[in-house]
C-alpha cells in the first residue's frame, strides 16, 4: 500500500519498546535501511544497496495499519495536527536538500518549481541566511502562494527576473528537462546547482564542462531523507510552515482516486488524504 508521507497513532508497541506507548501520536520516517552494506557503513544510509520504505516497499499509510521501527517514530507535540504532521516527510527532504548545499550567508538563490518542494525549499533559504530567493513556475497559482510566503521575486521566465550575473545557488525542484537545462545556465561563478527534483529515468540535459572548471560551478544532487528527519519535525513544531498555506485539500479516504488524479493534474499543492 502507498504513503510514505504520514502520520498517525500508536496502536501497538513491540515488547522491547520502551520509548512509545499506545495512544501516543507519531510522525513516521518512512526510510528502512540494511546497515550492512558499504553505504550504511559509511553513513550514506540513503544510498543503501537494500534501500527500502514504508508505504513503497511495505505497507504505509494508505493501508489500515503500517509497522515502523521504533527509531523511524517521531511522537508529535500537543500543539501538531496529526495530519498537518504529514508534511514532516517531505520538509525532511528539503532539509537534506539544505545539507547538501552548505550554503553560506547572503546568498542569491533561484528555485524552479513553486509546488510543496520548492516552497518548503524557500522557507528553508529564508531562515538560512539568503539575499533573496526569487522563485520560476509557469503555474500563475503556485507563484501567487509563494509570492504569499514572501518570494523576493517571482517570474514565468527568470529572463523577467534581475539578476544578469546569475544566482549563487539554484534549486530545481521540478525534475523538468527544460527547467533543468535552463538552470545550469543561470549559475554564477562559484555558484551550486543543485537537483532535488525528481527527475524521470530518461531525463537528459547537456552541460559545459569548460565553464564547470573554469567558473567553479558545483552540480549536486540530494536524496531523499539522512539524519534529517528528526531536525525536520523538530522544525515543523517551530513553525518553520503554515500547514495551511501548504495544504491545498484535505481529503476522505473514499476520495483517494481523486486526490490521485489532483496530484497527477498539478492542481493545488500537498494533497491531505484523512482516513
Amino acid at each position: 500500500m502507498p504513503g510514505h508521507e504520514f502520520a498517525g497513532e500508536v496502536v501497538g508497541v513491540g515488547t522491547q519498546v520502551t520509548e512509545l506507548a499506545v495512544g501516543d501520536r507519531v510522525a513516521v520516517d518512512p526510510s528502512l535501511y540494511c546497515h550492512e552494506c558499504r553505504y550504511c557503513r559509511t553513513g550514506h544510509n540513503n544510498l543503501c544497496e537494500r534501500w527500502a520504505a514504508i508505504g513503497v516497499t511495505t505497507a504505509g499509510g494508505a493501508a489500515q495499519f503500517a509497522v515502523a521501527p521504533v527509531a523511524n517514530c517521531v511522537r508529535l507535540p500537543e500543539h501538531v495536527r496529526t495530519q498537518d504532521a504529514a508534511l514532516v516527510e517531505p520538509l525532511s527532504c528539503a532539509v537534506r536538500g539544505y545539507d547538501v548545499l552548505r550554503s553560506r550567508l547572503g546568498a542569491h538563490v533561484l528555485i524552479y518549481g513553486s509546488g510543496t518542494m520548492g516552497l518548503m525549499m524557500l522557507e528553508l533559504a529564508k531562515r538560512t541566511g539568503a539575499a533573496s530567493v526569487d522563485m520560476v513556475d509557469v503555474n500563475p497559482t503556485r507563484l501567487e502562494t509563494a509570492r504569499k510566503l514572501g518570494v523576493s521575486a517571482s517570474a514565468a521566465n527568470p529572463d523577467e527576473l534581475d539578476r544578469p550575473q546569475g544566482w549563487d545557488l539554484v534549486i530545481d525542484a521540478t525534475g523538468n528537462a527544460a527547467a533543468i537545462q535552463d538552470g545550469l545556465d543561470r549559475v554564477a561563478k562559484a555558484g551550486t546547482f543543485l537537483q532535488f527534483g525528481v527527475a524521470d529515468y530518461a531525463t537528459r540535459v547537456t552541460i559545459d564542462p569548460y565553464r564547470i572548471y573554469n567558473q567553479e560551478i558545483t552540480i549536486t544532487g540530494s536524496m531523499a531523507v539522512l539524519h534529517s528527519f528528526e531536525r525536520a519535525a523538530e522544525l515543523f513544531a517551530t513553525g518553520v510552515l503554515d500547514p495551511d498555506v501548504f495544504i491545498s485539500d484535505r481529503l476522505p479516504l473514499d476520495r483517494y482516486p481523486q486526490a490521485l488524479d489532483q496530484f497527477a493534474a498539478g492542481v493545488g499543492r500537498k494533497i491531505v488524504v484523512v482516513p
